[in-house]
């Protein structure tokens, strides 16, 4: 900035400064308020450990670890070993949050039978098992870290086989988007439910382009729910065939 500038920036604050003057005064004299005086703010003052004054209350410190679940315990001496005729004062608890993953392979052993008449017999799968070589609990890990995390599929593979899990690319699409019928059953079960205990609901349809056609999503809820579908139409026969969620007929 040259001396110029700078001489010139100093005018206008001035002048500025002056004007508000000016109009403070005319708002005096037509028995207004003038401009209030607006003070900077404390919160830097706090941040720079400016401020004066009283000093903040001191607060008990909060126990992070009191309402933790706790599933195991481990009791540790003194290294140095304890003396004899020592009193034992209770317990110091230092609680570790972690996790555990790994790989645990389960090999269901099913009996076969044959009866006297000549009809085979096999045990049957755990309900939770679904016919499919992969637990529960992978199958969990999967969804939760594909839908809720984002992690694509080429890296969900390459963590799942970097932890010794025998599974290929197939399989990882197919568990991903196949077999979720009870899920649908779930999120249509949600609405009903919404519109059963909901005065009111909020509606919108979002627009967009998949496979060069066009297609829509809708949402219905408030609140206290949400619910979306997503169709080819954004008609209001469409949104009344949504909305009636199974019912045959509409008000």
């Amino acid at each position: 900035m040259t001396p110029a500038v700078v001489l010139l920036l100093e005018l206008c604050h001035g002048q500025q400064e002056q004007i508000q003057a000016l109009r403070d005064e005319v708002a005096r004299l037509k028995g207004e308020k003038p401009k209030p005086v607006i003070k900077p703010s404390a919160l830097e003052g706090e941040r720079t450990g400016q401020k004066k004054g009283r000093k903040p209350r001191s607060r008990g410190k909060r126990h992070k670890t009191a309402e933790l679940e706790i599933h195991e315990s481990v009791k540790r001496q003194p290294a140095e070993g304890v003396p004899p005729n020592s009193r034992f004062k209770g317990y110091q608890d230092f609680v570790v949050q972690d996790i555990r993953i790994g790989v645990h392979n389960t090999r269901y052993r099913l009996e076969r039978w044959v009866t006297p008449e000549g009809v085979s017999l096999i045990g049957q799968l755990p309900a939770e098992i679904g016919g499919v070589h992969f637990g529960p609990q992978l199958r969990t890990f999967i969804l939760y870290q594909y839908h809720h995390a984002h992690v694509t599929q080429p890296l969900l593979l390459e963590q799942l086989r970097e932890w010794q899990i025998d599974i290929s690319a197939g399989q990882l699409s197919a568990l991903i988007t196949d077999g979720h019928t009870d899920f649908h059953r779930e999120k249509d079960a949600l609405l009903q439910a919404g519109l059963q205990c909901s005065r009111y609901v909020h509606v919108d349809d979002t627009g967009a382009r998949h496979q060069g056609k066009n297609g829509y999503c809708t949402h219905v809820g408030n609140e206290r729910f949400a619910w979306f579908a997503s169709t080819d139409s954004k008609s209001r026969i469409n949104f009344l065939e949504l909305l009636r969620a199974g019912h045959d007929a509409y008000t």
